[in-house]
């Protein structure tokens, strides 16, 4: 059964205080008390050990979460059935797409894993219909986080902390529910919630989105120069004729606008379901899963009949891998690789054949003006062999439409007029709900005080009841339609325009009354050797920021973003370790510069250490001097001797594969990526250093996309920039703290480091 079967659980979000739509975490710590409220999956395993997946209604409120069997809203007398506190060592994680059994139907969800970063024992699982609705869910519990370190900071009494959010919102006591509604204006719900989930199955239900954020381009320049080639039915077919070079290969792509979600168009693409892709496919309309791995990448087979592509009528079969990631920004990706697998071994009667590496990447788009109908951009790329597609071009494209290639590409205006012909999928999402309710029932402070402060919520979500509550799901869910449709806001967000350089200002972030020292690279030697000139190969090198995008002065008004400038601090040394497993506090090792004479005598050091999961396990170890400590007064300072949750909300990282095969380019991308929320960082602050530790196996994203790295990474130049989110005009523009370009890395040359 495919993803059909599991249409939209979705959550809500309100803030009170300002009664402002949208969240974010300056206004949601300190200020009004965010609540995330809506349907999730909860997975788990039942006393006799059998696996579960119930519907449940998920509500958190500050740094509290609840979770019930039906909607507390329309059953006021309702208890939760489990209940705890999220505290600032909680850890979400992405698991990707995961099939399950709900109710007798299977169908694919997107799971969340919970866990504390002190004792992953303490663990637990949710899931949601969407990948977009799970984004939103790790956004909700990171503003839990924030809460709660925020209560932490303030220094109060136990009890005040917990009296917190009463304190801000609300006078005396308050009846059972008017906790969760109390002065509440609006309720904005994202998702269709479970009685279409119980009363469709033969549809494929999109999330819906608050809002649209719209970006043209990355955070890196590309090397790319796309010309129009063709035009089919309204979608547009680019050659990119930047890199032309005899012998290899020519990337084509298909562009075209589509009125959906993006994770509405990200669904359809990946779902298998033949009569669904027969409506828009006409390549890879039959597929079967052969496998799937870590919840983003799996291998599927396929036939198809050539007879509409040549004159040949042998069937022919494939097998393909895909592998996909969704960014920070609501971008999915999907990489698509020729592939072989033990399952399916050449079949009597076909001819097995490559299907040409391609990529998908999907985008929201801002709605049209006085239109709530959500659109989003679709890019299909093709490599196409250089000898087939000039002899193409000669022919004047004639035998192209009878190609491999030409019928991918097509496959944009197929989900295009798919989509469009099927009004439920292109309008489901457009919708939002308010509900305005206040729900009456006494109880008092008190009570909710002592249960909800029991247990941290990774103890909450994955200890065994004693009672039959969680492991059964007998309640019927009321199925209540009572909807008001908002229109969509549609930010106007001005084009990116190419503006100087933003440099940093040293006098600003550094401390202007000290003398600044010079600081003599010769003194510092990594494991990793510098390179002399862009010829060398298994080096390093520290390039300028003009190759990067950053935000400008006017961002907030504008969107605007700038090239960056000369970094403000100075790569002195690379250190490439080979590790029997990460190693965290490296500053405090031996063999660490810091720990030399010469490193000691720096007045700032910054140690960025990448921790790469593969067998065996990698430390990319980075070391940007100062010569001068940072200004008590910037951003600078206060992210060096702020909090992990303020360094986690701000700690940015901009990728760029320079030079490289075009995949692993889609793969790794040129967006600003905020670490602290992709994955687990650690932060040491001693003496004259800051160290941070990155540990990429945190994420499985991370990890299949380091995989994919680490497979080309003898062949590919991969450019980094390490800057600080600037989200006040008085932090702005934004400048790069350091770089780095990493030149065609041989793994065997990391040198063994002894723990």
């Amino acid at each position: 059964m495919d993803a059909a079967c599991f249409n939209n659980v979705g959550s809500e979000q309100r803030s009170e205080g300002d009664g402002s739509e949208h969240s974010s975490s300056r206004s949601g710590v300190g200020g009004g008390m965010f609540e995330y409220f809506g349907w999730v999956y909860h997975l788990g395993l039942n006393k006799l050990g059998h696996e579960y997946c119930h519907l449940r209604f998920l509500f958190i409120r500050g740094k509290y979460v609840e979770m019930y069997k039906r909607d507390p809203h329309e059953n006021p007398g309702i208890r939760p059935i489990r209940r705890g506190a999220v505290g600032p060592t909680l850890m979400v994680e992405e698991l990707g797409r995961r099939k399950v059994q709900h109710g007798g139907k299977g169908g694919d969800i997107y799971v969340l894993r919970f866990y504390n970063r002190l004792d992953e024992t303490k663990k637990g699982e949710i899931a949601c219909a969407t990948a977009g609705e799970a984004q939103k869910w790790m956004e909700a519990f990171d503003h839990a986080k924030q809460q709660a370190e925020y209560e932490l900071a303030r220094g109060a009494s136990a009890r005040k902390k917990l009296n917190m959010e009463e304190e801000i919102d609300l006078e005396g006591h308050r009846p059972r529910v008017r906790h969760y509604a109390h002065g509440l204006k609006r309720l904005i719900k994202i998702g269709q919630g479970p009685e279409t989930l119980l009363r469709q199955s033969s549809s494929l239900g999109p999330n819906s989105t608050e809002g649209y954020f719209q970006t043209d381009f990355g955070d890196a320049v590309e090397a790319y120069e796309w010309k129009c080639v063709r035009t089919v039915n309204g979608v547009r077919i680019f050659q990119d004729v930047a890199n032309t070079e005899s012998g290899k290969g020519v990337i084509v792509k298909a562009v075209g606008v589509i009125e959906a979600t993006a994770d509405t168009a990200f669904e359809v693409i990946l779902n298998t379901a033949r009569h669904q892709r027969y409506e828009w496919d006409t390549l890879t309309g039959d597929l079967e899963l052969i496998d799937s791995y870590d919840g983003y990448f799996d291998v599927v087979y396929g036939t198809f009949d050539p007879m509409y592509l040549s004159r040949w009528h042998s069937k022919k079969d494939f097998l393909f891998s895909r592998q996909w990631f969704r960014g920070q920004d609501g971008t999915y990706t999907i990489l698509q690789f020729p592939a072989i697998h033990k399952k399916k071994p050449k079949r009597s009667g076909y001819h097995r054949t490559k299907i040409n590496p391609s990529s998908w990447e999907i985008r929201n788009l801002n709605a049209s003006m006085g239109s709530n109908t959500p659109r989003c951009l679709v890019t299909q790329m093709v490599e196409i062999p250089s000898k087939g597609w000039w002899r193409w071009k000669k022919n004047h494209f004639s035998n192209f439409e009878k190609s491999v290639p030409y019928a991918l590409l097509c496959q944009v205006a197929g989900l295009k007029d798919y989509i469009g012909a099927n009004p439920a999928l292109k309008f489901k999402a457009a919708a939002s709900v308010i509900k305005s309710k206040v729900s009456d029932g006494p109880v008092s402070n008190a009570e909710y005080e002592a249960e909800a402060v029991q247990d941290e919520f990774y103890d909450a979500i994955s200890a065994g009841s004693s009672s039959s509550d969680e492991e059964s799901d007998s309640d019927e869910l009321d199925q209540k339609d009572a909807k008001v449709k908002l229109k969509n806001v549609a930010w106007a967000i001005s084009s990116l325009a190419l503006k100087r350089a933003s440099v940093a200002n040293a006098n600003k972030e550094l401390d202007p009354n000290a003398a600044p020292i010079t600081i003599d690279t010769k003194q510092f030697h990594g494991s990793f050797c510098k390179g002399k000139d862009e010829a060398d190969t298994n080096c390093w090198t520290s390039p300028s920021g003009v190759g990067f995008m950053i935000r400008g002065k006017t961002y907030l008004e504008d969107n605007s973003k700038v090239k960056g400038g000369d970094p403000l601090l100075k790569l002195i040394a690379v250190d490439w370790f080979k590790v029997d497993k990460s190693i965290d506090r490296f500053a405090l090792h031996p063999r660490c510069l810091i720990q030399s004479e010469a490193g000691k005598k720096l007045p700032f050091v910054l140690i960025f250490n990448l921790q790469v999961p593969a067998k065996p396990n990698y430390s990319l170890v980075l070391y940007y001097a100062a010569d001068r400590p940072p200004n008590p007064n910037s951003l600078f300072a206060k992210f060096v001797d702020g909090s992990d949750m303020f360094r986690d909300a701000r700690l940015k990282l901009i990728p760029s594969i320079a030079e490289g095969y075009w995949m692993v380019k889609r793969a790794v991308g040129t967006k600003a990526c905020l670490l602290g929320k992709a994955v687990s960082c650690k932060y040491l602050r001693q003496d004259n250093f800051l160290e941070i530790d990155v540990d990429i196996g945190s994420s499985s994203v991370a990890r299949s996309i380091i995989g994919l790295v680490l497979g080309y990474v003898t062949n590919i130049v991969v450019d980094l920039a390490i800057l600080i989110e600037a989200k006040e005009e008085a932090e702005l523009p934004e400048y790069i703290l350091g770089t780095v370009r990493l030149n065609r890395v041989k793994l065997e040359s990391a040198v063994h480091l002894q723990v």
